[in-house]
Order: structure tokens, then sequence, then C-alpha cells
């Protein structure tokens, strides 16, 4: 934006002239709504009109809701047609954004929204982008402070000044966001269906308690799982005095990575760096977070907190590090190492001895390795999926600064 034209940085060929100022009670009208009463079964039971409430509105267009209420509930209320825009104005998520969404169906909404309905020369695509660009600034400029719940100014709001182009500029950028936004939304799909996948074969592809096989297996394997104690697959070592090597941080999601690479300064005194524990290739850390995020699996050679717990397999050659990577970092293998966790919340540690005496499943090499090779395509489909939704959200926020005044 250039503060003397009130002109965007990028616009469509053919539009030139500047944007102008106006109030948003000019381009709209509003309203809100109400809880009806909840003593009341009449009001829920087998409802099936929307009620928007602040937890419903989480992306940028809304469709369904948590709840749903009767005729008799929504006597009282009004019912605001599709393409009328939600903000929340009353809610705990007002410390870190303020969340506004376009209905896609008609739809009642409760006291902790408020409704902006676009008017006359306004596009409704377009105000819900405006909203989205200047989310912080309006968060600050119209934030409530002191208040026991986070609220924003509501009335301060209807009469803020926005600069607008033509109605026909609005309706190109609005329907541009738009389809920018059905992209996003696409791929969002395809990355949490892959991670739904994911998670499903985890648990199918892996026996269950006290059984010796998987419900799904790879043609050819038929062999029972044996069950082994941790101690007797793995060994913890404890290899110290590689201070030349290069020092490793355990992540939850991406196991251990350069420190260099974490995106965050760790200050420590290097000369400690002699009593860090090295890391090889193939080799697992029991971290602070494993509690959470499991057992991390490193690719890299390095040194490590001594703080953590580093082992690997007994016999490489008839256990595939990889194979165990993906079970490690499973919701089964997590939750079960509560039985092995102690200490409360964020102090909980893990206790390796009693791990070390828990029985583990596993088959031949052969069907690790294939194993292995299927998770590990996975990740490479859910790893290129989320870079793409990234990519596309980040051009998104990029336009959004440029197409906006």
């Amino acid at each position: 934006m250039t503060e003397q034209a009130k002109v965007p940085a990028i616009r469509f060929a053919g539009f030139t002239d500047p944007w102008e100022q106006r109030k948003l009670s000019e381009v709209a009208t509003f309203g809100g709504g109400h809880t009806p009463p909840m003593a009341d079964p009449d009001n829920y039971e087998d409802g099936y009109v929307l009620w928007v409430t602040s937890q419903d509105v989480k992306s940028n267009y809304l469709d369904r809701t948590t709840t749903q209420i009767t005729e008799k509930g929504a006597k009282e209320l009004t019912l605001y047609p599709a393409g009328s825009l939600v903000m929340v104005t009353r809610s705990g998520i007002l410390r870190h954004t303020l969340p506004v969404a376009e209905l896609r169906k008609p739809s009642t909404v409760n006291q902790d929204i408020r409704v902006i309905l676009p008017q006359g020369e306004c596009c409704g695509e377009w105000l819900l982008q405006f909203f989205i660009s200047h989310n912080k600034e309006l968060l600050l400029e119209f934030g409530k402070t002191g208040t026991t719940v986070e609220s924003v100014d509501f009335g301060k709001i209807k009469d803020m000044l926005l600069y607008m182009p033509s109605t026909v500029e609005q309706q190109q950028i609005g329907d541009f966001f738009a389809k920018l936004d059905s992209l996003i939304t696409l791929h969002q799909r395809k990355y949490d269906k892959l991670v739904i996948l994911k998670k499903s074969m985890l648990e199918k592809m892996f026996p269950k308690d006290g059984e010796s096989v998987p419900e799904i297996r790879f043609a050819g394997f038929t062999d029972p799982w044996e069950q082994r104690k941790a101690s007797e697959v793995f060994q913890i070592v404890d290899d110290r005095g590689h201070p030349t090597l290069p020092v490793l941080s355990a992540t939850q999601n991406q196991g251990m990575i350069y420190r260099d690479d974490s995106g965050r300064y760790i200050g420590h005194d290097e000369s400690n760096e002699i009593g860090y524990k090295r890391v090889l290739p193939g080799d697992f850390v029991v971290h602070l977070r494993s509690f959470q995020g499991g057992f991390a699996h490193s690719q890299y050679e390095g040194i490590t907190s001594p703080a953590y717990t580093v082992f690997r397999a007994k016999e490489p050659t008839s256990h595939s590090d990889r194979f165990w990577k993906h079970w490690f970092m499973s919701e089964h293998f997590i939750a079960g190492l509560s039985t092995v966790t102690y200490g409360i919340r964020d102090g909980r540690s893990i206790s390796v001895d009693e791990f070390m005496n828990t029985f583990l499943a596993f088959p031949a090499v052969e069907e690790q390795a294939a194993i292995s090779r299927l998770f590990d395509y996975l990740d490479d489909l859910i790893t290129l999926h989320q870079r793409k939704l990234e990519l596309l959200q980040n051009i998104k926020k990029s336009l959004l600064d440029k197409m906006f005044v």
C-alpha cells in the first residue's frame, strides 16, 4: 500500500482508481444471537438448525456447527443467510487471533458471535479476506484489555474505516482468494487423509496386545512375530569424548536433527561437549519429551546431551532401525509408555530400566524392511503435501499483504 494513492501494491489489470474510504457501518448491517435455555431439552434434542459458537469458527468458511438447535430453540433467534460473515467477539482465542468466517449455510449464532451482513456495493468474499489480511491490526486496535474473558469492542469495529475498491474489483479479488482457499483446503484434506491412513495402518500392521500376528500383512509373510524383552533387542550405549562431532537436538516429529538446523538458539558451555554422548545413524534417543512423542530416531552421527539415554539394536542385521522408528512414534506405543513413566505433567520422565523389561513384538527382518518401506513412503507423501500446504499458505499471506490497503 502507498499512503499517497491508497492503492495496493498488486492489482488486477485494468484497475487504476484509488480505493475509497468508507465506514464499515455504511456497507454492512449487523446482528447477533444468544443461547436458548439449555434446561429445556426441546431446544436441542433432534435439532437441525445450525447454531454457531466460538468453537465453530476455526476456518474461513463454515457449513457445520458442533450443536444444532430445534425450531423452538431458534424461534427467538435470527436465521442469517449464507454469505453472512460471523466474527468471534468474546472468547479466550482472542488472545491470539480474531476468528472470522463466511457462512456457507443459513445459521443462528450465540452471544459470543457478531454477524456482519455485506450490503449493496460490498462483496462479502472481499470483506472476509479484508478481515483475514488485517487480523492482527484489528485485534490490537479493538481488543479489550483487563477483562476476565478476552473480547473485542464490536461497537468500534462497526464504525471502523476501511479502504474499498469498486464492486467489480472486489469481486475479482474475492473470487481469486476463494479459489486459493479451495486449493489450500484440498491439500489440507489430502494431508489429513494421509495422516489418518498412516495411523490406521500402524494399528493394523502391528499386532494388538496379546496377539502374535497383525491384522494386515504383506503377501508371503505368515510366521508369527517374536516376543522379546527390549533388553534382549537393544543395548544402552554411553560413548563420550567426541567434542568435534556436531551437536544433535531431539525433536518430537523429526527425530534427532542438527542443533544448528533447529531454528532456536540454545546457549551452552562448549567445554562441556566432551561429556556429550555419541549418537550413530540408526540409534534411538530417550529425551525429555519422549513421554509425548516417543523415542527420537537419528539419521546422523553426532553428540547429544548427557541427560539423554542412547540405545541401539544389539544385532543390526536382524533389526531394521526404521521399522522400530515407526513403532516408537506410533500412538499405541506412546500410550503404552505410561506404564514406564514417572513424574507429573511436564516433569514426567521415562524409566529406561523399566522400558528395557517390557516385551516388544517384531517379525523377521525381511518383513520389518517391507513394513518400514511402506511407512517411509507414507511419510514422504505426508511431507510432500505438508510442504505444498505451507507453500500455498505462505503465498496467500504474501498476497493478502500486497492486495489490500
